[in-house]
């Protein structure tokens, strides 16, 4: 598929808004609610529209939520996912908090050897207050069987905030010396009433000086097949990986392959816009695959050639959350 002059090859699909986290940045501020289980998409739908899309040109999957393991039938679908013959990537992002040893082993079995993982910080005591949750070491010990069972590459997501992680940043980057972790940290995007503030945002180039001023020179790496957004750089000597990600201070709409597919069933062509498009209720409906298959095309005319987040004199940011889209 292609959307302006880009090809369109990767589907990111939210199986829940529901998460066990109540992360800061991530959940409203205010009180809200989830979405009745009625809205959400169920999996033979998702299913079908995966196969629709599959059949224009997608390769590549990630499952997302909320928290895509808190719902339930969540590995007897990602098993029928893996059975898709044009699939050439299917990856999982997740907070690790109900991984066990034992369900890794099931994600290999099915052909599932990539997880990435959400940790602001090494520390169970910030880690609590950002996620509202204490479970630390219950998501270290999922990131560390995960690596001694060979999910690779694992990548960990940090997102970086002042006066919260920003004394971490070094530990944080320092995980590549001593693991083959891809550490990625993400730039804060100020959406919905997120419980953040734009001031504890921290750009790319602050947390790069940071990095080099204590562990010396970060090393740019090339982009392989399959990458994503991030930038690459290797610390010398290290086994992993330091990427960053970059939406404010150098977005990458130019390079963006991803079409998003909402729990509630909606295709959403940017992240940072609000646009959507319902595909879930011409599917119940009784739309053909050929009618489905020109809403997928239709929502792509939608993508837009770049986002306005980092404009200060726009003022309409996206009111959507990052629990409701799936990141």
């Amino acid at each position: 598929m292609i959307a302006g002059n880009r090809t369109i090859n990767y589907l990111r699909i939210s199986v829940t808004d529901r998460c066990n986290f109540r992360c800061r940045y991530c959940v409203p501020s205010s009180p809200f609610s989830v979405i009745k289980h009625k809205k959400i998409a169920r999996y033979e739908e998702i299913l079908r529209i995966t196969r629709l899309g599959c059949e224009l040109g997608i390769t590549k999957v990630r499952i997302t939520g909320g928290e895509p393991f808190v719902r339930k039938g969540i590995f007897s679908f990602l098993e029928q996912l893996c059975q898709l013959d044009a699939l050439q990537d299917i990856s999982i992002t997740t907070n690790g908090a109900l991984l066990t040893r034992e369900k890794i082993k099931s994600l290999i079995q099915m052909g599932i050897h990539r997880l990435n993982f959400s940790l602001d910080t090494l520390d169970p005591v910030k880690f609590a207050a950002i996620t509202n949750r204490d479970r630390f070491h219950r998501v270290w010990d999922s990131i560390m069987a995960a690596h001694t069972l060979g999910i690779s590459p694992i990548k960990i997501n940090a997102v970086a905030l002042k006066g919260f992680n920003d004394d971490e940043i070094c530990a944080i980057a320092g995980l590549t010396l001593k693991y083959p972790f891809h550490i990625r940290f993400i730039e804060y995007m100020p959406m919905g009433d997120s419980d953040i503030e734009r001031q504890q945002q921290i750009l790319t180039r602050e947390i790069q000086d940071k990095i080099e001023s204590t562990l010396g020179p970060l090393i740019p790496m090339e982009k392989e097949y399959n990458d994503g957004p991030a930038k690459k750089f290797k610390l010398a000597d290290a086994q992993g990986v330091v990427g960053f990600i970059t939406p404010i201070s150098s977005h990458f709409c130019s390079e963006c392959n991803r079409l998003r597919l909402t729990s509630r069933g909606n295709l959403r062509p940017c992240l940072l816009n609000d646009y959507e498009q319902d595909i879930l209720t011409p599917l119940r409906a009784g739309a053909s695959d050929q009618e489905l298959k020109s809403i997928i095309e239709s929502s792509l005319t939608h993508k837009p050639l770049f986002h306005s987040l980092n404009d200060p004199k726009v003022k309409n940011i996206p009111i959507s959350h990052m629990n409701s889209i799936g990141g």
